[in-house]
């Protein structure tokens, strides 16, 4: 019997990256998961990787009718479920000064916004006992230049996930959140980064965390986990895996 069996969960942005990880780590502990995500490639390559292992899901959290149809279909597909991985966000770097209107309400309509209501319309689905995280950032603990409105999204969910921690207590549903540092993916958090970006955006994680390493995706994965199935005398918590990058001074 694997870690997971017999139960259902929901990973919400789990077709690439850190949601990937959390996926195959449910899946290889007998979890039965429907997984999402809004890039239809990547969903097809998720649907090929994973055949009948699991149920692939393309929904976009910035579409609140997408988000009811999702409700409507994780109900009649796995009805009560266990766990709920809430892992969406887009990032763009911009000075404060040159933020624009539609940077600032792109962020906040699929990081905070589409966080936000994913919950809401999931949440009946949860059943007693079961629990919830979200992903947020270090930077909810430092502040990052040219981050200003990633920063905030984020630091919202965090408020968010407290003020749920509360309003599920009677139902026992567990709600914390996880908070990634620098760790490797695909596109190490900007999709539209290019690769010479990217290697830069890695060596400056490299210099400036003070375990003097990214982390992995795996890593990430076994902190949402712990929290949602191990951690059963906490709830309302933000756990960061960050390599001491929020909390300590490299020597």
């Amino acid at each position: 019997m694997g870690r997971y069996a017999g139960t259902r969960s929901v990973v919400v942005g789990g077709t690439h990256g850190m949601g990937r990880a959390v996926v195959e780590e449910l899946l290889a502990g007998g979890s039965e998961v429907l997984l999402t995500g809004r890039s239809e490639a990547n969903v097809a390559a998720a649907r090929e990787r994973l055949g009948a292992t699991a149920h692939v899901v393309r929904s976009d959290v910035a579409d609140l009718a997408a988000i009811d149809a999702l409700a409507t279909l994780v109900d009649d597909t796995l009805g009560e479920i266990d766990f709920l991985h809430v892992n969406v966000g887009v990032a763009e770097v911009q000075p404060f000064e040159q933020v624009t209107e539609a940077v600032y309400d792109r962020m906040f309509e699929v990081n905070a916004k589409g966080a936000f209501f994913t919950a809401q319309r999931l949440s009946p689905m949860i059943r007693h006992g079961g629990a919830v995280v979200f992903t947020t950032a270090v930077t909810n603990a430092v502040g990052s230049s040219t981050m200003s409105v990633y920063s905030g999204t984020k630091a919202a969910v965090r408020g968010f996930a407290s003020v749920l921690a509360a309003e599920f207590l009677p139902r026992n549903i567990r709600v914390n959140t996880v908070a990634p540092g620098f760790v490797d993916t695909p596109t190490m958090g900007f999709a539209d980064a290019t690769a010479e970006e990217r290697a830069g955006l890695i060596a400056v994680g490299d210099q400036i965390t003070p375990m003097r390493r990214h982390g992995t995706m795996a890593e990430v994965a076994r902190a949402v986990l712990f929290l949602g199935f191990d951690a059963t005398f906490t709830t309302g918590v933000e756990l960061p895996v960050d390599g001491g990058l929020g909390h300590i001074l490299a020597a």
